[in-house]
């Protein structure tokens, strides 16, 4: 896992300089999820939370903009992430989060 996470890391680097007000037009008109509800198909949240973040994470199969949606949240939400976004879950996204942080202050980010 440790390596992917560095991978993962590694690959959000291409979205270091796009604007935060760009990721969020981006994954909201992107977005899975988002055209999901557009649509009236909201999915059928239980209230569970392990059912309901495995529904998420089928949501976001295959969605385009899983990256950028990671990106985002990362930027906003930090440590305090909850549920799933960019297909990860908030406790995959907390392990992702120290890995990411590094890599912006090594590369000069101001994040």
């Amino acid at each position: 896992m440790n390596d992917f996470l560095d991978d993962l890391a590694a690959d959000l680097d291409r979205f270091e300089h796009v604007p935060d007000d760009v990721l969020l037009d981006i994954v909201t008109r992107d977005g899975r999820c988002m055209w999901l509800y557009s649509i009236g198909e909201e999915p059928d949240w239980s209230g569970d939370d392990r059912t309901d973040r495995d529904l998420a994470a089928r949501v976001c199969a295959g969605c385009p903009v899983q990256r950028q949606c990671l990106e985002l949240e990362l930027r906003t939400a930090g440590l305090a992430t909850h549920g799933v976004w960019g297909a990860l879950s908030d406790e995959d996204r907390k392990a992702l989060f120290p890995r990411w942080l590094i890599r912006r202050k090594t590369n000069g980010g101001e994040r």
